[in-house]
């Protein structure tokens, strides 16, 4: 009872701060994020009464599954943006332009902390340093995917954002591994080529095959029925299957073999657009299936805001330096990828600000790292206080830059009852 009791308020207290955003037009996303922290730990939660918010952190890790299944469905929707007749043209732009503002981000975190690193010696290790610029590449694919549904975006902003989101995670998957093998290797004193090079290409590549394999069971699958709802039935069974399918972790020998959740769903989804030819229907009504779904993760993910963290100078200080930077590296690599491949101008001036947004891939590479010890925890306490920031403001600056970019309608749109609204 306790249980319902708090999913229910999560999602009532959740809508109702969103009409409170939309007053001065904020996201639905940041009402979302806020709920949680009002509802979570640190603030209603800590009177302890049971089911009139989050009480403990345990409770919270309870509803895990509820954020694994969500950012399955998140990467699933993302996927079905890579449909051929898109990529033809812009697949090139997209490639480029997420490859490049991923690693320009990683370089210029990188650089800040390692200076860093050498001005506050063994309080801030180089190890740390080295897997925080790993985590810069990655951007928040939920807080974007919602801003740019909630509002209807369309136009090249939007269009070249959500696959470069999409390549964004790739790279950053790849970045992390590689990086967190040289931490590794610095904390043991000895290189191992396995880890460092060989685990993150395994990993890429099953998850991309597993995701692909997958995409052609769902869609020979859902021929077998002509009813809507039972089709919208088949392809909620199979995101549920690869997500946990992807949750598999096994050992061959000396190589640890794992895959990544939103790479396979992302592939799930991009086999299945391409594939089904009734795919576009079905994401429309999967869609309304699954609101309900992403506004508990956000809110979820609010309660998890732990602001003891305020109260470390270090990581406070660390973690500014990382925000500035990480931003400076995103709109700066967007930016000169964007000139160079001929993007519009609009792509050119904006993409960059709208890939601010950063959470669920970043906290899960925080939490893969807290297997190095002190040095893992100093990285995810660095990790979620930019989080904090990053969910918070990020949803706003996203909507801000597809206004601007002409991509919103300033006018609005109709809501069910017919009234404009935005």
């Amino acid at each position: 009872m306790e249980t319902l009791f708090s999913l229910s308020i999560a999602l009532f207290v959740g809508l109702m701060l969103s009409r409170l955003a939309k007053l001065v037009k904020l996201p639905a996303v940041t009402a979302y994020l806020i709920t949680g922290v009002l509802i979570g730990p640190w603030c209603l939660g800590a009177f302890g009464i049971k089911g009139l918010g989050f009480v403990s952190e345990e409770e919270l890790k309870s509803f895990g599954i509820i954020s694994d299944v969500a950012l399955g469905f998140i990467a699933f929707s993302i996927g079905n943006e890579f449909r051929l007749s898109q990529l033809k043209a812009i697949g090139k732009k997209a490639t480029v332009i997420g490859i490049f503002q991923a690693v320009t981000a990683t370089v210029f975190v990188d650089a800040a902390l390692i200076g860093l690193h050498f001005i506050l010696g063994d309080k801030f290790p180089l190890p740390a340093a080295l897997i925080l610029g790993a985590i810069a590449s990655a951007t928040a694919p939920a807080a974007t995917l919602m801003v740019v549904r909630q509002y209807k975006a369309k136009g090249p902003v939007t269009e070249t954002l959500l696959p470069v989101v999409a390549i964004d995670d790739a790279v950053g998957l790849v970045l992390f591994a590689v990086s967190f093998g040289i931490a590794k290797a610095i904390i043991l004193n000895q290189v191992s080529i396995i880890s460092i090079i060989l685990e993150p290409i395994i990993e890429v590549v099953l998850s991309l095959g597993l995701g692909a394999v997958v995409g052609l069971l769902i869609t020979y699958f859902e021929r077998f029925f002509h009813s809507r709802s039972k089709r919208l039935s088949m392809s909620v069974a199979f995101v549920f299957l690869t997500v946990a399918l992807s949750m598999l972790e096994f050992k061959i020998g000396e190589v640890h073999v794992a895959f990544s959740s939103l790479l396979t769903c992302m592939m799930l989804g991009t086999v299945f657009c391409n594939c089904c030819d009734f795919s576009e229907e079905l994401m429309d009504r999967l869609d309304r299936w699954t609101a309900p779904l992403y506004i508990l993760f956000f809110v979820i993910s609010g309660a998890e805001f732990d602001f003891s963290l305020f109260a470390d100078i270090l990581i406070v200080l660390v973690g500014l330096v990382y925000i500035v930077f990480r931003c400076a590296g995103k709109y700066s690599g967007a930016y000169m990828s964007s000139k160079l491949v001929g993007a519009e101008p609009n792509v050119v001036k904006y993409l960059g600000i709208t890939l601010f947004p950063q959470a669920g891939v970043a906290l899960g590479m925080a939490i893969k790292s807290q297997a190095l010890g002190e040095i893992g925890f100093i990285v995810a306490n660095i990790t979620l206080f930019s989080v904090l920031i990053y969910e918070l403001v990020g949803p706003f600056l996203t909507k801000v830059s597809l206004m601007k970019a002409g991509e919103i309608d300033p006018a609005g749109r109709l809501s069910a009852r017919g009234k404009k609204h935005i």
